[in-house]
């Protein structure tokens, strides 16, 4: 990082910029660095529990969007998977956006959406980050969740995304078309991974109901290519970039391919959290838009702040493709990515929209 105009004294690293005004926070999720976990490990069927909502009822059901009458700022808990693509978030913390909104933000680890998912719906968080096909499985079983804010985007670009579909060099596979009649990995079945490939293969003019899934974890996957346990494999940065450190080459851009403004997760929300507090949840939402606008212009900052709850190899942090992080939602990417998980069973109906996303969403 470059040091402040005007000194000669370096920056101290965020985490550490804001601490002396920041009041005194809870650690639920685990200390130290944790290494970086799938984004789409974002199961439907156990139930986890974290950290109560913000200390007592009384204060958790205060309005945030100022300071309480105590000149305390009111506890805000947002349960999130550690990995690349919750920096914005963090961000935020760091930069002080939640404070100026009156909340202290408590970023809690999850593993994935078996606690995140119950959590929300028990209200053992205020918020959560999930991915958005799960989100949609979610609402499908009856569950009333809906998201806030935005999280995480695909770039849109074929060879430059945080997502791809990895094969061995001298594979048979060159192309998304090539897919079709093969078999690949992804992180979760019957998610956002299968679905996405599904879906661009079909754009692609194949068709995707003629390819095979395997469930093989994200850090598993190059290996799984490499000895000939599949013929391909969705892997998510940074494990894009090590596996094309490795030799392994890219045939397809899943994410960018299904639709160029794919939205692949973001910050959700109970609807009782929503009717009973709306002033919690719309200060919430001002702060991460400026959190999302923030990361996207300064991505120097978010790669800071990724190897500050992570353990990426600095070397290899430096060259991950970061997802783009926008405010609003795409609707009409979210149809899209709705229509093919009804298509490939994924879920019974295509989601509510109007109830999903927020309502601003264009």
């Amino acid at each position: 990082m470059t040091t402040p105009p005007m000194t000669p004294t370096p920056r101290a690293p965020l985490s550490q910029q804001r601490a002396a005004r920041r009041p005194a926070r809870r650690h639920t999720g685990g200390a130290g660095a944790i290494a970086l976990a799938p984004l789409l490990a974002f199961g439907l069927t156990a139930c986890g529990s974290g950290s109560p909502a913000g200390g007592s009822g009384e204060a958790a059901s205060d309005s945030a969007g100022s300071e309480t009458a105590s000149g305390d700022l009111t506890p805000i808990t947002v349960g999130a998977i550690p990995i690349g693509d919750v920096a914005p978030i963090h961000v935020g913390v760091q930069e002080g956006f939640f404070e100026d909104e009156g909340l202290d933000v408590d970023v809690v680890n999850t593993s994935g959406g078996a606690i995140a998912v119950p959590g929300v719906v028990a209200g053992d968080y205020d918020f959560a980050f999930g991915n958005t096909v799960s989100l949609m499985v979610a609402r499908d079983q009856g569950l009333p969740l809906t998201y806030v804010a935005n999280g995480t985007t695909t770039t849109g670009e074929e060879g430059a995304d945080f997502a791809a579909v990895v094969a061995l060099e001298d594979s048979e596979l060159d192309s998304t078309a090539d897919l079709q009649g093969h078999t690949s990995s992804s992180n979760n079945l019957l998610n956002i991974g299968d679905t996405s490939i599904r879906q661009a293969v079909d754009n692609a003019g194949g068709d995707g109901a003629e390819m095979d899934f395997i469930e093989l974890a994200f850090g598993d996957a190059a290996a799984a290519v490499q000895n000939g346990q599949v013929e391909a494999a969705l892997v998510l940065e940074p494990y894009l970039t090590q596996s094309l450190d490795a030799g392994l080459k890219a045939v397809s851009w899943p994410y960018a391919e299904a639709h160029p403004e794919l939205d692949i997760g973001g910050y959700f929300t109970s609807e009782d959290t929503l009717d009973q507090r709306p002033e919690d949840v719309e200060a919430f939402t001002r702060a991460m838009r400026r959190s999302m606008e923030f990361s996207q212009e300064n991505p120097e900052v978010v790669r800071e702040v990724i190897g500050e709850y992570t353990e990426i190899d600095p070397e290899v942090l430096e060259r991950i493709t970061l997802p783009r992080f926008k405010t609003d939602f795409s609707r009409e990417a979210m149809a899209a990515l709705g229509d093919s998980a009804v298509k490939y069973g994924v879920i019974d109906d295509a989601p509510n929209l109007d109830a999903l996303l927020p309502e601003e969403t264009p």
